[in-house]
C-alpha cells in the first residue's frame, strides 16, 4: 500500500439530516471521522473523489491521509452507506488510526498460477470460500492483496491459510483453526444434474396447481 493516498474534505459545521441532504444536493458525500479518544469530526467529500476511492478496489484496506480544514489525519475507511437502488454513496465513516497500533482490516485475495495448477488442468473448478481475509497489522503495513499460489494443488485439495505466505507483521485474526480459502472440486456428475432437473419438474407441477387455485380465488373476488 502507499501512505501517500490523500482525501480532501470539508469540515461540516451544520449537522443533522437536513444538512446531510443539503451536502448531497451540492455534490458532496457527508461523513464522520472518529476514534483515538478524540471528538468526532463531521466532514463532506466531493462525490467525484468518493467514486474514485470506491472504484480503486482497495478502499477499505488503504491508509489515507485525510485533510480537513487545518487537520491532517491518518484514517481507514470503516463504513460506506449507498443508495439501495442507485448505489450512489450516501455516507462514509473513517477511523482515526495510529501507525504504532495494530488494527484489523480485510484484504482481498488474489489467486495466481491457475494455468499451472494440476487440479484445474485435470478438469477441476476453483471454488473460492473467502474472497477476502481479515488480518491484524499496523496501518502502514497493510498489504494491497493476499496472494494465493495455486501451483502444486491437486483435484480435491483445499487451500488453507497455512498455505499462504503472509508479509512480515501481518497475521490472520482467526487463530484457532487453519481455515479454508478455496477448494479445487470436481465438476458435478451428469447423474446429479439429471436428478436436480427431475426435482425441478416436480416442483413446477406443484407450483402450477397453486397458481391455478390462486387464479380461481382472484376470479371469485
Amino acid at each position: 500500500m502507499s501512505d501517500n493516498d490523500t482525501i480532501t474534505a470539508e469540515v461540516r459545521e451544520e449537522l443533522g439530516k437536513g444538512a446531510a441532504r443539503a451536502a448531497r444536493r451540492a455534490g458532496m458525500v457527508p461523513g464522520v471521522v472518529y476514534g483515538l479518544d478524540a471528538d468526532p469530526l463531521s466532514i463532506a467529500i466531493d462525490i467525484r473523489q468518493v467514486n474514485r476511492l470506491i472504484n480503486s478496489g482497495s478502499f477499505f484496506s488503504t491508509l489515507y491521509t485525510l485533510n480537513a480544514g487545518k487537520d491532517s489525519i491518518k484514517v481507514l475507511a470503516r463504513d460506506l452507506q449507498q443508495h439501495p437502488v442507485t448505489d450512489v454513496a450516501m455516507h462514509m465513516d473513517f477511523l482515526r488510526v495510529s501507525v504504532d497500533t495494530a488494527i484489523a482490516v480485510e484484504v482481498q485475495v488474489t489467486f495466481i498460477n491457475e494455468e499451472t495448477c494440476r487440479g484445474l488442468l485435470d478438469g477441476g473448478i476453483l471454488n473460492v470460500v473467502r474472497y477476502a481475509v481479515e488480518v491484524m497489522c499496523r496501518p502502514d503495513a497493510i498489504p494491497e492483496e493476499i496472494v494465493v499460489d495455486l501451483e502444486g494443488f491437486e483435484l480435491g485439495e483445499s487451500v488453507h491459510i497455512s498455505n499462504v505466505k503472509l508479509p512480515d507483521g501481518v497475521e490472520p485474526t482467526i487463530t484457532d483453526r487453519d481455515f479454508t480459502i478455496a477448494t479445487i472440486v470436481a465438476p458435478a456428475k451428469l447423474e446429479e444434474v439429471e436428478t436436480t432437473d427431475a426435482e425441478g419438474e416436480d416442483g413446477e407441477g406443484a407450483q402450477g396447481e397453486d397458481g391455478e387455485d390462486g387464479e380461481g380465488e382472484k376470479k371469485e373476488d
